[in-house]
């Protein structure tokens, strides 16, 4: 059983969008411990050089400098040591085929970012409820999360 706040950290080269789920998730009732990167090549390094512990989720944008999203997840799900770390897509795209292939490819979720700020902390919610309650990688029917 986990004791003390969820270290989540946050891939994403928009700054108002590292703003926007900064501020969604200070408004959830769950502690959390968030740490943000600006692109690929800064989680990498991140991953591979800090002495400490892994977090227990990382939230990352596919469409990001020096490094894509999917370069990250294709290095991250290759490395012993971080081939359980859950890892929730966070992307405004939503194309069927790179889904599709993001699930294959490992990833455990998939949240397309909402278009209104109201409902970011409603997705959020759900993508770390789904972690909490995880007996197992969600089904291909339960990997995208939608705001309501």
């Amino acid at each position: 059983m986990k004791v003390g706040p969820i270290k989540l950290l946050l891939a994403d080269d928009d700054v108002d969008d590292r703003f926007f789920f900064r501020d969604s998730l200070s408004k959830l009732s769950i502690e959390t411990n968030l740490t943000t990167v600006t692109n690929g090549v800064e989680l990498m390094n991140l991953l591979l050089t800090s002495k400490a512990d892994l977090p227990d989720v990382i939230f990352l944008d596919l469409n990001m400098p020096m490094k894509s999203g999917f370069e990250c997840l294709s290095e991250i799900m290759a490395h012993d040591k971080f081939r359980n770390l859950p890892i929730i897509i966070y992307s405004t795209s939503m194309e069927e085929p790179v889904v599709n292939s993001l699930y294959e490819q490992g990833a455990f979720h998939y949240i397309r970012k909402p278009g209104e700020y109201s409902k970011l902390k409603d997705v959020i919610f759900k993508g770390l409820c789904s972690l909490a309650n995880k007996a197992a990688k969600p089904t291909k029917d339960n990997f995208v999360i939608q705001s309501q």
